[in-house]
C-alpha cells in the first residue's frame, strides 16, 4: 500500500507534525532521498526541509522522476517551497506563503529560508531571513519600530551570512542608527512573539496532505 513520507526538520517539531498527519517522517532531504522514498513505496512525498550547503541538495531531476512515476510531491516552507516554485509547472504542488513569494519573484535566493540546526534535536540555531522579514513587519505594525528602524534592521539581517543570523546579532550590526530603547523593545518582542512563516507553511502542507489522504489521493 502506498505510504506518505515527509521530509521534516527545523520548520516544525515532530510532536506537532504527528498531531496533524500520521506519516513516516524523515530528516531534511539531501540528494537522492526523494528517489529512495519512491523506491520505498511512497505515494505522497512531502518535501518541507532539505539540506542546502551541508550536503548536496535535492535535485530537480529526482523530483521529476517521482512525479512521472505517479507520486504526488508537495513542497512548502523551506527547500520544499523553493523546489515547488521551480517545478510546479512540471507536476509538483506548492503550498504556503513562502512558496507563493518565490513563485511571484518576491523571494529569489535560497538564502531566504536557509538556517543551521542541531542535527540531533533539529533545533534551529539561526534565524531564516524570511522569518526575520515577517517579524519586522509584525513589529512595525504593532508600533514597536518605525519604518526607518525596519529598513535598518532588514539591511543588517541581509548583510549577515545565514548561519550567523540571530536577532541579537542583527540588532548589534544595526548599530547606533537605532536607539537603545528601541533595540531592547524589539529584542524582547522577537524573543516572545516572533513571526514563524516557515512553521505556518509546514503546518499548511501537512493539513493539505491530510486532506488529500481523506479524499483517497
Amino acid at each position: 500500500m502506498p505510504k506518505t513520507i515527509v521530509f521534516l526538520g527545523p520548520s516544525l517539531d515532530l510532536v506537532s507534525a504527528a498531531k496533524i498527519l500520521s506519516a513516516e517522517y524523515r530528516p531534511p532531504a539531501k540528494r537522492g532521498d526523494i528517489l529512495t522514498a519512491v523506491a520505498d513505496g511512497a505515494g505522497i512525498i512531502g518535501l518541507i526541509d532539505g539540506v542546502f550547503h551541508q550536503d548536496s541538495a535535492v535535485a530537480h531531476r529526482e523530483i521529476l522522476t517521482a512525479v512521472k512515476k505517479g507520486v504526488t510531491v508537495i513542497g512548502a516552507s523551506s527547500m520544499g517551497a523553493l523546489r515547488a516554485a521551480e517545478m510546479d509547472t512540471l507536476g509538483m504542488t506548492g503550498i504556503g506563503k513562502i512558496y507563493q513569494m518565490y513563485k511571484d519573484g518576491r523571494l529569489i535566493s535560497d538564502d531566504e529560508v536557509a538556517l543551521v540546526f542541531d542535527p540531533v534535536s533539529g533545533y534551529a540555531l539561526s534565524e531564516p531571513l524570511i522569518n526575520i522579514r515577517c517579524t519586522l513587519k509584525k513589529a512595525e505594525a504593532a508600533g514597536l519600530i518605525t519604518p526607518a528602524d525596519h529598513t535598518a534592521l532588514l539591511a543588517a539581517a541581509c548583510s549577515v551570512f545565514y548561519p550567523q543570523r540571530t536577532y541579537p546579532k542583527i540588532v548589534a550590526i544595526a548599530g547606533d542608527i537605532i536607539d537603545a530603547e528601541t533595540k531592547d523593545r524589539f529584542l524582547e518582542f522577537a524573543a516572545d512573539t516572533p513571526a514563524d512563516q516557515k512553521r505556518e507553511d509546514a503546518i499548511a502542507a501537512l493539513e493539505y496532505i491530510r486532506d488529500l489522504e481523506k479524499k483517497g489521493a
